[in-house]
């Protein structure tokens, strides 16, 4: 697990190119994808490429990722209408807070008026 694959990880498989999405963008840490179970007009994935299961993993040591992963939140409401009407960015950490997938991802939701509070 050099590289920081989990075989057993869909994103891990995603991110290899092993499993099909509708790539929004991507480069050498991170991916955005499409998500398929989308819960808003506009709902997308980011992904680092790194396999870190949740929030709770992450220390100082990926602050560069983490910022790496935020603007990309950025760029995929820019490149998908919604940077200028506004967007949510969620990530979900364990299962009482809805993780389905573990593999730290954050969500980027818009497209529509989303209510307060959530869930």
């Amino acid at each position: 697990m050099s590289d920081g694959y989990v075989d057993t990880c869909i994103f891990c498989k995603l991110a290899k190119g092993l499993v099909r999405a509708e790539i929004i963008l991507q480069d050498d840490k991170v991916i955005a994808f499409k998500d398929i179970h989308a819960q808003a007009p506009v709902h997308a994935l980011v992904i680092p490429r790194e396999h870190i299961t949740a929030l709770w993993e992450v220390d100082e040591t990926h602050e560069p990722l983490m910022g790496r992963l935020l603007t990309t939140c950025n760029e995929v409401a820019q490149a998908l209408g919604v940077g200028e009407s506004g967007y949510r960015v969620v990530i979900n950490s364990g299962p009482d807070a809805g993780q389905s997938v573990d593999h730290l991802h954050f969500h980027v939701l818009g497209g529509r008026k989303l209510a307060w509070p959530p869930g």
